[in-house]
């Protein structure tokens, strides 16, 4: 849970992206009463050597051009300004709502934006000094920062014009799995770094029988928030200098309600601090990815089930988000998900929460586009397809029978859905692409041979 820890710490340390844009005003402004004043007083006229040349600017001209990057920056920050309105509203409204939140999060957008006012100030600023006190010369490195800075914006821009391109449903399904996959990364374990890869699923709760009463209850007080993280080792830090275990209610994603509980210190030998255990808990408006796999495959869930809509009617978006789905659970498969606890130096458990389990995952990836996409005969396929890869690949005897399980559900619900008898036989068949190839070709039968004829002989 190392790299959880330190997703924390750079969550806490983490500048607030409304921020952003303040820093660079403030940047441009300090820059734009600075560097001019400095330039003229040490200067030397205004203007650059370069060996035998020199780089000079008339007064015109230098008001010409910062008078034009400044009106220009103004409308390069409108253009801007619509185009994130646009992706926000297209990703809300054609993939998920809490996809646009991530959308409107995109550091980039908030860096991009503080540029552009940095620069329409700073070029304001510097056109105060040009031909200041009707001297007629020209702040000559302050211009050419301006430029500088108008090349840098022109850049960012680009890059946001690029990145529309991440509106296209196959890119942000990539996205979102991406995410998904350096959660994974970052939480979990291999199984095959361990030898008993067949223990059994929740062995973790087991010492909950054997800790000592409750000494202290921590509830939250307030408005709904969301876990987003825990500090795993500010809280095992807090229990081992209590010699106390503390127990989490709630888990990572989980709501918190007014007067919910959302943990309990079992035994210790003294009170602990309630501020200490509320900062070691992050609470946010929205779930994020941090320490939550199950965020990642909720959104993905909620591509695939809104494209089975009766308004939108596109199973193929479907299958390209099952096509992740079922790399996420392949990764999960063969990872120790077993991890809902923390330890301190000396090997003595001192934290204990709540992780999902295999079967949870199962659930939360396929229920809902199974009950949406029953009558899908292309749903249907490549889900038994991504279920029939996955029991393949897992490595523990107990998280294959659950795939099994969960197969022997599919076929239920096949049988039971209003299609036709060929069809539900069709519906049955593995097929990675959904209607492309079945998975379990036909033999192809033997080509006749053809039989040999002695040649006539003539009369």
């Amino acid at each position: 849970m190392l790299g959880s820890n330190l997703s924390y710490v750079r969550r806490r340390l983490r500048v607030p992206l409304w921020m952003v844009p303040m820093y660079y005003t403030v940047g441009g402004i300090v820059l734009g009463v600075v560097l001019p004043r400095v330039e003229h007083v040490y200067g030397s006229g205004y203007s650059i050597s370069l060996g035998e040349y020199y780089i000079a600017l008339s007064v015109t001209s230098a008001q010409a051009l910062l008078s034009s990057i400044a009106s220009g920056m103004m409308a390069l920050t409108a253009i801007v300004f619509s185009i994130s309105y646009i992706t926000i509203q297209f990703s809300s409204m054609a993939y998920s709502p809490r996809l646009a939140l991530w959308f409107a999060r995109d550091p980039a957008l908030y860096h991009s934006f503080g540029i552009f006012i940095a620069t329409f100030l700073y070029a304001l600023v510097t056109l105060a000094w040009v031909d200041r006190g009707s001297s007629g010369a020209v702040p000559i490195l302050s211009v050419l920062l301006v430029t500088l800075f108008l090349v840098v914006s022109m850049f960012l821009f680009a890059r946001l014009v690029r990145g529309l391109n991440d509106l296209q449903v196959t890119n942000t399904l990539h996205a979102v799995g991406d995410r998904g996959r350096g959660v994974i990364r970052e939480m979990f374990e291999r199984l095959d770094e361990r030898p008993d890869i067949d223990r059994q699923e929740g062995a973790v709760s087991a010492p909950l029988t054997l800790l000592e009463p409750v000494r202290q209850t921590l509830v939250y007080h307030g408005n709904p928030r969301a876990i987003a993280n825990l500090n795993i080792s500010a809280l095992v830090r807090q229990a081992e200098a209590a010699g106390a275990v503390i127990v989490m209610d709630c888990a990572v994603g989980d709501t918190v309600v007014d007067e919910a509980v959302l943990l309990r210190v079992h035994g210790g030998r003294q009170w602990l601090s309630d501020q200490q255990l509320l900062g070691a808990i992050d609470l946010q408006r929205e779930r994020t990815f941090e320490q939550d796999p199950k965020y990642p495959i909720r959104l993905l869930v909620d591509i695939a089930i809104k494209a089975l809509s009766a308004a939108i009617n596109d199973p193929t978006t479907a299958v390209q988000a099952i096509d992740q789905l079922e790399d996420l659970l392949r990764r999960l498969g063969q990872r120790e998900l077993d991890a809902g606890y923390g330890r301190d130096a000396s090997g003595t458990l001192r934290l204990i929460f709540p992780m999902p389990t295999w079967e949870d995952y199962l659930r939360l990836s396929f229920d809902e586009i199974r009950q949406y996409g029953s009558t899908s005969v292309q749903v249907m396929r490549r889900l038994r397809a991504a279920l029939a890869g996955i029991s393949e690949s897992v490595p523990s005897a107990a998280r294959k029978e659950a795939v099994q399980r969960y197969m022997k559900q599919l076929d239920t619900v096949i049988k039971r859905s209003h299609l036709d008898a060929q069809d539900r036989a069709v519906a049955t068949q593995e097929d990675r692409q959904g209607l492309g190839l079945s998975r379990k070709p036909t033999e192809p039968k033997p080509r006749p041979v053809a039989e040999k004829t002695e040649p006539a002989t003539p009369p």
